[in-house]
């Protein structure tokens, strides 16, 4: 049989470089897109991995890209911006996928959208990734829709965020903090990713990927900082804010230099919880048993804690 051939957009972000070395790790070839060849860095020295420098948002780069591959990962997508953005990333950018996979003969398709999808939902983020799963359906492709919760893992901007946020700050001031999530290992995730592609019977399905636990956004600040060792393990108070302070506080974020911590349309998303529906598979039905955040974290936010003085002694001691 022939290596299967596989194009993963956003191979070189936070999940795409997860499941970039899933596949390697199963002997296919992978090709990744990317602007600037140094953007992917991370992926480039993977074995049967191919890195060409392309934008996925110019149709002509994706026609470039796509004969000879067997299916597709979409992995693209964006937590911030004008509604614009949303609808160029998460709308156009899977209208331009589909046409080029129609005209290249490339049926496969793996594209990861978010829980929380909904063409009614309260935030840009949740209506656009619903838009943009309502195209690809009518493109009429072999496709698997994964709707991931928020993912951790050892680069998430996520845990790791209020992480260094508690170890400057003597309080966390949250909007939102009783919000529920159902926070997905970014392993699982990729994993996940893989076993669509493995299994054909995956197809015109659509998966829930969730963690084993429901927590408040409040009770995971807290959490972030007690596995980060912040003040001596304990972490630091979380104070809830009522959303119309949160807002404020978001639109300061917004108008600062650089991607903000927190957008006021992240605050519309969590009007509602972030957990599973239940009206859809999850991770079980594919096999995979969730990893849980207090199994997983702890092993890399404990660097700033009691583990870090560990090191430090074994370091003294030559060891």
């Amino acid at each position: 049989m022939n290596t299967p051939r596989i194009l993963v957009l956003g191979g070189s972000g936070f999940v795409g470089r997860q499941v970039c070395e899933q596949l390697t790790r199963l002997g296919w070839h992978i090709t990744v897109p990317t602007r600037r060849a140094i953007n992917a860095a991370s992926v480039q020295s993977l074995p049967g991995l191919t890195v060409i420098e392309a934008s996925v948002h110019n149709e002509a780069d994706l026609a470039r890209l796509m004969p000879g591959h067997d299916a597709v990962v979409n992995l693209v997508a964006v937590l911030h911006g004008s509604e614009e953005r949303f609808e160029q990333v998460h709308v156009d950018l899977p209208g331009k996928i589909a046409n080029a996979m129609k005209k290249a003969g490339v049926q496969r398709l793996v594209h990861v959208s978010a829980l929380g999808a909904d063409p009614q939902g309260p935030s840009m983020y949740q209506r656009s990734k619903a838009r943009g799963e309502t195209v690809l359906h009518n493109a009429k492709l072999a496709m698997t829709v994964l709707r991931p919760s928020v993912i951790f893992g050892a680069e998430d901007k996520f845990l790791n965020l209020f992480a260094d946020l508690q170890a400057v700050a003597p309080f966390m001031p949250l909007a939102g903090s009783g919000t529920r999530f159902q926070p997905v290992w970014v392993g699982d995730v990729a994993r996940a990713v893989v076993t669509c592609l493995q299994k054909p019977d995956t197809t015109g399905q659509t998966y829930e990927l969730c963690g084993p636990d429901v927590l408040t956004l409040g009770e995971l600040v807290k959490l972030s900082g007690q596995w980060a060792g912040v003040n001596h393990g304990k972490g630091r108070p979380v104070i809830g804010l009522p959303m119309w302070v949160g807002w404020l506080q978001a639109l300061a974020m917004e108008l600062a230099p650089g991607e903000p911590l927190m957008s006021r349309d992240n605050l519309a998303s969590m009007a509602v919880d972030n957990i599973a529906t239940g009206q859809a598979p999850g991770l079980a039905a594919l096999d995979i048993a969730p990893a849980s955040a207090a199994g997983i974290a702890p092993s890399y936010l404990g660097h700033r804690g009691p583990r870090s003085k560990m090191n430090h002694w074994r370091a003294q001691a030559g060891r």
